[in-house]
């Protein structure tokens, strides 16, 4: 999921218009509008704001862990971080089970144990160098 598709999931989570979100974190309406279409990034400042207003890490905001807390081990680099949002957009289609979707709470669950794998590999790799 990307910057602008997560950070309207929260807006909306809130019950805020971009209005009230852009008065709460000091930014114009235009703004919030034009990062939620992923037409403008956030400067670093109003990055953070966003996380500590929606009680998120910059990681999660960013897409780099599907956990909200951002639970990415210390010893990740940017590029494994990379490699994870990658990861699990490359499987995130087609889940389902005996023919039948999976619900977003069973996708989220999904992505978590892919997460999960993914850090758990990396490490290894890591290890064998």
């Amino acid at each position: 999921m990307d910057f602008g598709t997560r950070l309207k999931q929260l807006r909306t989570e809130h019950k805020l218009t971009q209005e009230e979100l852009g008065k709460k974190i000091n930014v114009s309406k235009a703004s919030i509008s034009l990062y939620e279409k992923n037409l403008r990034e956030p400067s670093k400042d109003s990055l953070v704001t966003l996380a500590n207003f929606f009680n998120v890490s910059t990681d999660y905001l960013l897409g780099n862990t599907i956990d909200r807390n951002g639970h990415t081990p210390s010893w990740a680099t940017n590029d494994d971080k990379k490699d994870l949002k990658r990861f699990l957009e490359e499987n995130a289609n087609g889940m389902t089970y005996g023919g039948e979707g999976l619900t977003d709470e069973e996708q989220k669950q999904v992505r978590r144990v892919l997460e999960g794998l993914f850090w758990d590999k990396q490490k290894q790799k890591d290890s064998r160098k």
